[in-house]
């Protein structure tokens, strides 16, 4: 018996990493695009009907104002009521009506199939996002300008980063003043630089056609487009508090009937224009969408909508917004479980530190909220990597740092599975009563090694010792060296030099 315990164990360092290095099934490994969140409630039953009963009475007692004269029209036809004080008004029948005609689950495709993600239930999927108009500069400390090429650059990186599962345009390029060639070459950015799901935004509703036509290209004709539409719009529809976004609502109707997902953006700031109270922030964020919701389907029923609740935290004393918030997380959290008691594909921000440069502050802000983010089940966390400055920067070494706590947030949803090989019995007794009384090299620790454990690409875990060995590695330092190394090897090839040139003959493309 002895004998038989030290031939298992021989060779275990060796054996350990033989398995590291081979390549592991999509299906085999601890963590992915897709895992069921939801373990994390942080309202009560008691605290969601309430919340529940408040949106009903925000939709049917006050409504939202603005809307263009088309989506007045839409949404009367579908049964909403335009007040004589130019309200829009929805029945708690109504919006019951339109959640259970909305399009649930619903498929964000890839150009690539292995990117496709599904919503469905509290599947988790975390991407970048927002509005940035700095590139921070981590070696000089300073904050340029976002440019054109630096949402191409993001886009390559994220191409790269297994815990990044989608790409939704996180800055502005700063350098492209004209507003249909801002719209047009920021979508050819990010289709040309990653072929995982995109999300942009379009400034007017004229430049949508020539957008559409370019992903027609790309796709290779408009049957195959509209069969796997791999772009969506980010549309902020509304103006908090509770009023339709005109322009925005025409975007939205152009992007619908061109077969594009939507969506559904409330961005209120809680305590300037949304309630201070966490509850209240909720409750009106979830109000706004589902008006928009019954937008969506009024105009085409079942069509693709993501309801995003994305209210922002004030910070009081000054009024500044504070994305790295503890309250951010909880506000994130809550809109999540509000949206899965309704059942509805969600999509809210966390991630976004407050911190100017990928530091310990920038750490710890993103990991408590996006982890809140993942625990609560959210479909699609966005801004959870690459932000900081509370939206206003956008750091590319921040993707390759942020990559490595995208994934211990996802470790943590994936949660602990409990079953009898689990429970691991048969290896303590092995252990235990016939063995050395440890498992380093066992069997049962080798054959889990690869999928019960995360290993991060960049943090160091060496001791004191090895880390004097190695030169004292520096973090930062690696993600820089890390990101030139990405962007200096070759270009993606997704899209032919034959497809970029057509691209290029019928569209002002500004990218080199």
């Amino acid at each position: 018996m002895e004998t038989k315990s030290r031939n298992r164990r021989a060779g275990g360092r060796q054996a350990r990493r033989d398995l590291r290095a081979a390549p592991l099934a999509a299906e085999a490994r601890p963590i992915r695009p897709g895992l069921s969140g939801g373990q994390y409630k942080p309202l009560d039953a008691k605290s969601v009907a309430a919340i529940t009963d408040a949106v009903f009475q925000i939709l049917e007692e006050i409504g939202l104002s603005q809307a263009p004269d088309s989506g007045v029209r839409y949404m009367c036809d579908a049964g909403a009521e335009c007040g004589t004080d130019g309200r829009m008004r929805f029945s708690r029948a109504l919006v019951e009506d339109t959640i259970a005609k909305a399009a649930t689950p619903l498929t964000l495709y890839g150009q690539a199939e292995e990117f496709d993600l599904t919503l469905a239930g509290s599947n988790v999927h975390f991407g970048t996002a927002g509005a940035a108009v700095h590139l921070v500069d981590v070696h000089g400390r300073i904050y340029d300008e976002s440019r054109l090429k630096d949402i191409y650059d993001a886009a390559r990186i994220v191409e790269n980063m297994d815990n990044i599962h989608f790409f939704q345009r996180p800055m502005v390029a700063r350098d492209v003043e004209d507003v249909r060639d801002l719209d047009i070459n920021t979508l050819y950015a990010c289709v040309r630089g990653t072929q995982k799901h995109i999300g942009v935004s379009f400034t007017e509703a004229e430049n949508v056609a020539e957008a559409i036509s370019l992903l027609h290209i790309v796709a290779r004709g408009e049957e195959k487009w509209r069969a796997r539409p791999f772009v969506s719009n980010s549309n902020c529809f509304v103006v908090p508090p509770l009023r339709f976004a005109t322009e925005s609502c025409l975007v939205m109707e152009e992007v619908i009937k061109g077969g594009m997902p939507v969506l559904l953006l409330s961005a209120g700031q809680a305590g300037a224009t949304a309630p201070a109270c966490i509850a209240g922030a909720v409750a009106q964020a979830v109000a706004e969408v589902l008006a928009g919701l019954v937008y969506v389907n009024a105009m085409k029923p079942g069509h693709p909508a993501i309801c995003g609740t994305w209210p922002f935290v004030s910070d009081l004393r000054t009024g500044a917004m504070s994305g790295g918030s503890g309250e951010q997380g909880l506000l994130t959290a809550c809109c999540a479980q509000m949206l899965n008691h309704f059942g509805l594909p969600s999509g809210a921000a966390a991630g976004m530190a407050d911190a100017k440069l990928p530091d310990a502050q920038s750490g710890y802000e993103k990991g408590s909220t996006t982890v809140m983010a993942g625990l609560a089940g959210l479909n699609m966390v966005y801004e959870s990597a690459g932000m900081h400055a509370s939206l206003l920067g956008f750091c590319l070494e921040s993707l390759i740092i942020d990559n490595d706590i995208l994934g211990q947030s996802l470790r943590a949803v994936r949660g602990v599975e409990v079953t009898q090989e689990t429970l691991s019995l048969d290896a303590m007794r092995d252990v235990c009563l016939d063995g050395p009384g440890h498992y380093l090299g066992h069997d049962a620790t080798i054959k889990v090694m690869q999928s019960e454990y995360v290993y991060p690409k960049l943090a160091d875990r060496s001791s004191p010792k090895e880390w004097e060995e190695n030169n004292k590695p520096d973090l930062l330092k690696k993600a820089s060296e890390m990101k030139e190394q990405i962007l200096k090897s070759p270009a993606p090839e997704h899209i032919t030099p034959e497809i970029d040139a057509e691209i290029r003959a019928a569209h002002k493309i500004l990218l080199g």
